[in-house]
């Protein structure tokens, strides 16, 4: 189309005299309707969708064969054969693209100044007639930049994310144990005293407890929930004090930290709901 404007000011020229080459282009135009067609009705979309553009390419290989661009100097009469089968072509591709691209096909019919074309329209060199004139050609898509691309998958993926906390379901219980059992397990409150990142350990913090017994250690892997650890300070949590002590990146750890697991996967610290005397038992 922008060849068409330079050289025949935006009109249809005129076929000429048909070389071995246009003959055999025309008739492979007309094989495309069959083929796309044939495989839409047997449901082979990813066919169909190759066939088309199989035209696009004819078109492609066409103009590089024929290289009208440096033809009109020298012969501005068989330019103008090549340039009518070209837009034919552009033409056929209106129709057949338009099961799959349908906004486009529309783009490229008022760009050409084609009329509305059926499917049994398509296959012929006739679909545009000569002289007529060519509205100003435009990009028929835009680039789409990294951000935008970027923008669109961290939408599909919080997409995702939220069909996956609305389908959450608690976890099986578990098997059941008795009360005595569940006696033996000595869970105590501690006011935080130091919270810090335990070294070469990314997933580690490192607490100073007030247990009301003269202090404990304990080492939690909750780093990645909790990225300023120091505004852990004065916090009261709950823990088991009885577990045996456990070295972990080289700090002893007497205890175990209690935590909620919520259903987007955060850790989040099991706390009092008042303030209440460090070393005091939960149960």
């Amino acid at each position: 189309m922008v060849l068409t404007h330079k050289f025949f000011e935006g009109k249809v020229p005129a076929r000429g005299e048909l070389s071995e080459l246009d003959r055999q282009t025309i008739a492979e135009i007309a094989t495309y309707p069959e083929k796309v067609g044939r495989s839409i009705e047997t449901y082979r979309f990813r066919d169909a969708l190759a066939e088309m553009m199989n035209l696009a390419r004819l078109g492609n290989k066409y103009l590089t064969e024929t290289e009208p661009w440096k033809l009109f100097k020298t012969d501005p009469a068989r330019t103008a054969t090549v340039m009518n089968i070209s837009l034919q072509i552009c033409a056929n591709l209106a129709v057949l693209c338009a099961p799959f691209l349908p906004f486009t096909a529309d783009k490229i019919h008022k760009m050409m100044n084609l009329p509305a074309k059926g499917w049994r329209d398509a296959g012929g060199v006739d679909l545009l007639m000569d002289g007529t004139t060519l509205d100003k050609p435009e990009l028929l898509f835009e680039q789409i930049d990294d951000a935008t691309i970027e923008a669109q998958v961290n939408k599909l993926l919080e997409t995702k994310r939220q069909n996956e906390l609305n389908a959450w379901q608690p976890a099986t219980v578990k098997e059941k144990v008795s009360f005595d059992d569940f006696g033996k397990v000595d869970i105590r409150v501690g006011t935080v005293l130091e919270c810090t990142k335990v070294p070469k350990a990314d997933k580690l913090l490192q607490f100073k407890i007030d247990d009301g017994m003269g202090g404990r250690t304990i080492v939690s892997g909750i780093a990645k929930y909790y990225p300023e650890p120091e505004k852990l300070v004065g916090m009261q949590v709950c823990f088991i004090a009885n577990f045996e002590p456990r070295k972990l990146k080289g700090v002893v750890s007497e205890g175990m930290i209690l935590s909620a697991e919520d259903k987007d996967g955060r850790l989040v610290l099991v706390t009092p709901s008042q303030l209440v005397t460090a070393g005091v038992n939960v149960g």
